[in-house]
């Protein structure tokens, strides 16, 4: 694949929604994004989603999701999918979103099982800037604010390791196994930041949040790439130009960054073509343009 080119194209023909898949250090991550159309991400590998705007017959068996906000293109499909994992026998999901909007899901679920007549079984749950969840002995993610039009958060998946204090490196692995089994405490947790994902947010959203600098994966919006656009008017709505990106160049240290939710007000070979020639070399190396 050739750098700053769209990522591969997979072929769902029981539903035919599109997917694009992009694999990095043990994640792959799938999903397609256009503003105002629709939303959706999964890393398999996490077995956790982003956002339900549409939900591929394939990614019914991720268990666990996290959605940004509630317009209709991020959320749409939630209810679709709860249906379809109830139909297969499956346990239900769990799903994280902003408290805000969590009342509103539960009535729209109740809504749509009136419609179905058949039960609408999910686990929501509300979070708030600063929570985290625990996925299994090393894996969490954590709730941070962005800025859009509506309640919004972003999502940042860290890998918890145990690291070696110190002071304790050059014992052998009987003496470290001996101190450890004395109730010392030998290592300390860090964690590495594997994946960001911040929604829909004008440049507040990540600015205020320097980990996502640092995350080996970032998938973030870049609604807007045309010349002339007023950017004051693009952040008031929540979003994001190809300029913010050229601004914040030397800021970014992540091994990729997807550029998504593109609008529909140019063709994306056009998109492809300003976004290529924009960006500084050292970024547009690392740009994956999702088209």
């Amino acid at each position: 694949m050739l750098e700053g080119a769209a990522p591969e194209e997979l072929e769902h023909p029981v539903d035919n929604a599109p997917v694009r898949s992009f694999a990095h250090n043990g994640m792959t991550i799938e999903g397609y994004s256009r503003a105002a159309v629709q939303t959706y991400w999964r890393v398999p590998e996490l077995k956790l989603g982003f956002d339900l705007g549409l939900q591929p017959w394939s990614f019914m068996s991720t268990p666990t999701w996290f959605v940004s906000h509630g317009h209709l293109d991020h959320i749409a499909a939630l209810p679709v999918y709860v249906a379809r994992r109830r139909l297969m026998k499956m346990e239900p999901p769990t799903i994280y979103m902003p408290s805000e909007i969590v009342e509103p899901v539960h009535a729209l679920l109740r809504a749509c099982q009136r419609l179905d007549r058949g039960k609408q079984l999910a686990n929501v749950v509300g979070l708030e800037p600063g929570m985290e969840v625990q996925l299994g002995r090393d894996l969490i993610v954590s709730a941070v604010a962005t800025k859009h039009t509506i309640a919004s958060l972003g999502y940042i998946v860290w890998e918890r390791r145990k690291k070696l204090l110190p002071e304790y490196h050059g014992l052998s692995g009987p003496e470290i196994r001996d101190l450890r089994l004395s109730g010392t405490e030998v290592t300390k947790e860090i964690r590495l930041p594997r994946l960001a994902y911040l929604g829909d947010t004008n440049p507040v959203g990540l600015d205020q949040n320097p980990e996502a600098f640092d995350a080996e994966v970032l998938i973030l919006e870049m609604t807007f790439v045309a010349k002339g656009e007023r950017p004051d008017r693009i952040h008031k709505y929540g979003h994001m130009h190809l300029d913010d990106f050229v601004a914040r160049a030397d800021r970014f240290k992540n091994a990729w960054i997807i550029a998504s939710h593109f609008s529909t007000r140019l063709h994306p070979d056009l998109i492809q073509k300003i976004v290529t020639r924009t960006l500084p070399e050292g970024l547009r190396e690392r740009v994956k343009i999702w088209l």
